[in-house]
């Protein structure tokens, strides 16, 4: 396996590079800047979910993107992604159990298995207690670590995340980090973090991205 998650050279869409930049198997890097300055849409990119205009992106050694070609559809990426605000993207009509279930589903996970995953990874996401209660009877923080749950349902190799903590007191915000980091050291998730506070991931991130109007100003490393 190579020891490159993500490659990108001189990649760009609109408002966005272009830009260059490798990021390493198992790394968890953070990205940083100014409201607009790109964040979202660099995340975005890299699932798949917006085409790039040029460049060249791989993942894990294979061709992602090249130019405007789409090489991977998102489905094919092996990425999860919690989309930025208090449980964005979540389905409203399902309770958090169903959410995880639907998810295993749709990987083939055999039926009989669903119920017992879906009760761990809400255990993990300390959610046990709230398996019926659907998105709109949460909390905001329980709504962003449901949408956490769905994101690692998928059993993904590339974790994204756009401000995924905002919505958790501290006591939550510290939780899921230990959670983020146990998740990494076992299974060798990389993981790219979007956060308007970079304080909160010191100790933590292995490398920071700095973007500024579209633009990649710096690449720092914190150990």
């Amino acid at each position: 396996m190579s020891e490159v998650a993500i490659r990108a050279e001189q990649l760009s869409c609109p408002r966005l590079g272009p830009l260059s930049f490798t990021l390493p198997v198992g790394g968890w890097t953070r990205v940083v800047g100014p409201s607009g300055c790109g964040k979202t849409t660099l995340l975005r990119l890299l699932a798949g979910l917006i085409r790039p205009q040029a460049g060249e992106l791989d993942l894990w050694g294979a061709p992602a993107s090249r130019a405007s070609r789409l090489l991977l559809p998102p489905e094919r990426r092996a990425i999860g992604m919690v989309f930025q605000g208090s449980g964005a993207g979540l389905w409203p009509h399902l309770s958090a159990q169903a959410t995880l279930e639907f998810v295993d589903s749709c990987r083939g996970v055999p039926r009989t298995q669903r119920a017992a995953r879906a009760a761990r990874l809400l255990e993990r996401v300390q959610l046990s207690g709230k398996e019926r209660r659907k998105p709109g009877e949460l909390s905001g923080g329980e709504a962003a670590r449901l949408a956490l749950a769905r994101a690692l349902a998928s059993e993904p190799r590339l974790l994204l995340l756009d401000e995924p903590l905002g919505a958790l007191d501290s006591e939550l915000r510290a939780g899921m980090i230990e959670l983020l980091a146990s998740l990494r050291e076992e299974g060798g998730l990389t993981i790219v973090h979007v956060t308007h506070d970079p304080a909160e991931l010191e100790g933590w991130a292995g490398k920071t991205l700095r973007l500024e109007q579209g633009r990649l100003i710096g690449e720092d490393r914190s150990g």
